[in-house]
């Protein structure tokens, strides 16, 4: 079956060792990398696999969320649905939903199939504040996890597990579906929908399953997410919550089963990290997906499969060197962006222009420990030096990576 489930086995062992060494705080952080994996997966399936641009898929992930909660509060955690199965819930949640949705959207494709999804998404974000009996209104609604099975779910570790097997559970059904005639005809219909129809095939009926099937996996990550957060609101039908699931699907590479994981998990990490140091981490992400998509448009595992390529045409010896230069480049480009965002950032704030307005001259701006006078020519020649010689570093590594063994 290739490199994925090698992959996957591996990961899965790494995770399951994360609770013995992370504090509380890092596991909660992994319990949303694992959610945001599993969401990014399952929107992959439908925009990387089939081939249809979805920019509604908040509305399967908030509606797994919100019958996930109502079914806590209804069945308790007990009898046929115990708290573990309730994820359940949201798939079928999902599944079903997605079956109705995805029959009128796929009538059409391209910009007007991603314009309906968005639409989707959109008016269930409109109507969840004003239907309190379903959505709970503003402030949305609350559960509990209950005891079952001998566990109480209580402790942020029982959550992880719990996540953690549905997680790659999902993740190995995906895949498995990947491997099946239906999971091949999707990959057609992505690159000939036309050919299919000319050929037999319900081209129609293959979007409908796809979609579904993406939505059911998808419900069942919001499934995870309200049983984690024991609550949800319409913040989740949100279209930030939509344009993540594509920013970081992109970012991690569509045209891989486990890429769109990746980069899922490695975004929200990178939200947890880089939230609390500036106000200006959504910048960041924006910037990086540019940045992949003008420079490595495969993704970040398409840019991690060209380098094992590399090594194993080269050799170590080679390929050494090459990447040295590049992740010396990596650092250098990074710290002076870093250091220009984060200079304009101070400048430009309100806090900072009331202070100019009242100095006499322009008040330094306090930056990595110390104070930086904006004025001042070294101020700016620090982010110029380290552009120019991570410039030249990413030029070296790529006059090194072309050169033949």
């Amino acid at each position: 079956m290739g490199i994925a489930l090698p992959l996957l086995a591996a990961g899965a062992a790494v995770l399951a060792t994360l609770p013995a060494l992370l504090p509380t705080g890092l596991l909660i952080a992994a319990i949303q990398m694992l959610i945001a994996a599993l969401f990014a997966s399952a929107y992959s399936m439908l925009s990387g696999r089939a081939g249809m641009l979805s920019f509604g898929h908040a509305a399967y992930f908030g509606i797994g969320a919100f019958a996930t909660v109502h079914a806590m509060n209804a069945l308790g955690g007990t009898g046929l649905l115990p708290t573990p199965l309730m994820p359940l819930v949201g798939a079928a949640a999902g599944l079903i939903v997605g079956i109705a949705a995805g029959w009128f959207a796929t009538q059409r494709s391209g910009t007007a199939f991603a314009m309906i999804t968005l639409a989707i998404a959109e008016l269930l974000h409109a109507l969840a504040p004003q239907l309190k009996g379903l959505f709970g209104g503003e402030s949305g609604i609350s559960t509990m996890r209950a005891p079952a099975w001998g566990l109480s779910f209580g402790a942020t570790t029982q959550v992880y597990y719990l996540t953690l097997v549905w997680v790659l559970l999902s993740v190995a059904l995906l895949y498995f579906h990947t491997l099946t005639p239906a999971g091949r005809l999707t990959l057609a219909l992505r690159e000939n929908g036309h050919r299919l129809r000319f050929l037999g095939y319900n081209v129609h009926g293959l979007g409908v399953s796809a979609f579904a099937i993406s939505a059911m996996f998808s419900g069942l990550a919001g499934g995870l997410q309200a049983l984690s957060n024991e609550a949800a609101n319409y913040a989740v039908f949100d279209a930030g919550v939509s344009a993540t699931v594509v920013l970081n699907s992109y970012i991690g590479g569509v045209g891989s089963f486990l890429g769109p994981a990746l980069g899922a998990a490695l975004m929200t990490f990178f939200g947890y990290a880089v939230s609390d140091a500036t106000s200006s981490w959504l910048l960041y992400q924006g910037v990086l997906f540019v940045l992949v998509m003008l420079f490595a448009p495969a993704g970040l595992s398409g840019l991690l499969a060209k380098g094992v390529r590399h090594v194993e045409q080269r050799g170590w010896r080679m390929a050494a060197p090459a990447a040295l230069l590049g992740m010396g480049a990596t650092l250098l480009l990074s710290a002076g962006s870093v250091f220009v965002i984060e200079m304009l950032q101070r400048l430009c704030s309100q806090d900072y222009r009331s202070l100019a307005q009242s100095a006499i001259t322009l008040p330094s701006v306090a930056l990595l420990g110390r104070p930086w006078s904006p004025m001042a020519v070294s101020t700016w020649l620090v982010p110029a030096g380290l552009l120019a010689s991570g410039s030249w570093l990413a030029l070296a590594a790529r006059r090194r990576a072309d050169l033949q063994p």
